[in-house]
């Protein structure tokens, strides 16, 4: 299978149709994302086909947590080499998309990526997100974070960046698993829990989504 046939038919299994269009942009992103990779380390995952299940797909099962509208803001705390932010950007061009990455090569790939793919309305700020000024507090619809080590940590940092109302949106192992009360700690309540394989692999994924009480 080609890597544009296993890219477009797993997104298909997350019920997203890729156009040509789409498809290309993630094939010129794999080919930046590993040039990038011999000089600095994005990843460790090498293999053409990893990368697009375990990162691109991956990505995009982020999308099962939201619905993307052309006012959503969404803002990715330790982006990496842009997972899952680049990719929703690519689907979802509407959404305006913050990624907060603290290590200026990560941070100068993401930049080059987003000149690469001329994406608009996305910008990288190199912070820690526990450095994000106040004008950032209760700003954006959704967070998503994939560099945590757990999900008590993420919900913690990523808490205070929502509306009332909005999202946080994290893909774990399956046997990871978090309380009520651990969440309504940090202000938010476990919205639901989704459970699914990566397509074309038997990678188990766990979706929560945690709702801003107030």
């Amino acid at each position: 299978m080609t890597l544009r046939a296993l890219l477009t038919s797993g997104a298909a299994k997350l019920d997203i149709t890729l156009s040509d269009q789409q498809a290309d942009a993630f094939l010129a992103y794999l080919v930046e994302l590993e040039k990038w990779n011999r000089k600095i380390n994005l990843t460790a995952i090498r293999n053409e086909q990893d990368i697009v299940i375990k990162h691109f797909l991956d990505s995009l099962s982020y999308l099962k947590g939201f619905a993307p509208t052309p006012s959503l803001r969404l803002l990715d705390m330790g982006s990496g080499a842009g997972f899952p932010a680049v990719p929703i950007k690519v689907c979802h061009p509407e959404i305006t998309i913050t990624m907060v990455e603290s290590v200026n090569k990560k941070a100068s790939f993401l930049r080059h990526i987003i000149r690469i793919l001329k994406l608009t309305a996305i910008v990288v700020v190199d912070k820690r997100t526990d450095e994000l000024p106040p004008s950032h507090h209760r700003t954006y619809d959704v967070v998503t974070a994939r560099a945590f080590a757990d999900m008590n940590a993420a919900i913690s940092e990523g808490g205070p960046f929502l509306k009332p109302g909005g999202l946080m949106v994290l893909s774990r192992g399956p046997e990871e698993t978090i309380g009520e009360g651990e969440a309504l700690k940090v202000g938010l309540v476990i919205e639901k829990r989704m459970d699914l394989s990566l397509p074309h692999s038997n990678d188990p994924r766990a979706i929560w989504v945690f709702r801003k009480t107030g």
